[in-house]
């Protein structure tokens, strides 16, 4: 497997603020624009790695997501920055970062936007049940529908992984074979075909094929990991969980999953409970939480 194209930042956008991570619009020497996520975020550099590993994992699988690149960071072509937070981010990130390929126009998954068929519903649950990606919810998709305009047909696009592999962050402490609860996930109205998922992407997840996945991660994003004694005895841990779990889909593979009109009643159970249970007061207070129309035309292109 190739290794991930390296570009240099030449101006930087925009910040994201949709996420604790607060990404970032990059434009690149390439001439390519990306969503940029920083080594100094909050949530680290096993968020990267996880979006490397998950990411590639589904486009190995036949899965669309957008290409990924590694970032040389100079935080000086963010000088006109005026947010304090930010500029401490990014100088926090000076050097090497993870871009994904903005997707122009995309937009958010919603069950309106696209009807998705019960095959492919099937291969995006089984990927998140293989790498234990428990942030692919109806609250919140990490799914974007791009192209929306011209021609050609949307498609769904996976984005986001970083929350997946929980594993890593306590290594020892979850076993390979381990059940999650993916009745909630973003496609589950759809009627997933996992049984014909993982008829089909099981044999295709190979110690060779995450071998070469692993091998894409940055050394020095595997470097000085508790109980590793060095960054390749780190990838062998991550191939090595992965193809345990390949192997015992059979365990946990999702089959249950509510229907739409099941989930809109549980939807419209839970609110009709929050505000019940809000004092008088607070019901008239009006949301001053809304985003400003640029950052919401955005943040469409990451969950």
């Amino acid at each position: 497997m190739d290794t991930l194209r390296e570009v240099t930042a030449s101006r930087y956008v925009a910040p994201l603020r949709t996420g604790g991570s607060v990404p970032g619009v990059v434009e690149a020497d390439d001439l390519g624009t990306y969503v940029v996520k920083f080594t100094g975020s909050a949530q680290g550099r096993k968020a990267l790695v996880a979006e490397i590993v998950v990411g590639e994992l589904a486009r190995h699988l036949g899965l669309r997501f957008p290409e990924l690149v590694l970032v040389h960071f100079d935080p000086a072509v963010a000088a006109d920055e005026p947010h304090q937070e930010v500029q401490d981010l990014l100088h926090a990130s000076a050097g090497l970062n993870l871009g994904m390929d903005l997707l122009p126009g995309a937009a958010d998954f919603t069950p309106e936007a696209l009807d998705v068929d019960p095959l492919e519903a099937g291969k995006v649950v089984w990927l998140d049940a293989l790498t234990a990606n428990v942030d692919r919810t109806v609250h919140s998709s990490n799914l974007m529908v791009w192209p929306t305009f011209g021609t050609r047909p949307p498609k769904l696009w996976l984005i986001d992984h970083g929350a997946a592999l929980v594993f890593h962050h306590r290594w020892g402490a979850s076993a390979p074979d381990k059940v999650y609860d993916f009745r909630h996930h973003a496609l589950g109205g759809y009627g997933p075909d996992t049984a014909a998922a993982d008829a089909e992407l099981a044999p295709l997840v190979t110690e060779s094929v995450l071998r070469d996945i692993v091998s894409l991660v940055p050394e020095a994003w595997l470097a000085d990991e508790p109980g590793f004694s060095s960054p390749a005895e780190v990838r062998e841990a991550y191939v090595s969980f992965l193809l345990a779990r390949a192997r015992s889909s059979a365990v946990w593979l999702p089959r249950d999953f509510p229907s739409r009109g099941e989930l809109a009643a549980s939807d419209a159970r839970r609110a009709a409970a929050m505000e019940a249970g809000r004092p008088a007061w607070l019901k008239r207070v009006p949301d001053l939480h809304g985003k400003p129309p640029a950052e919401q035309d955005w943040s469409r292109h990451i969950g």
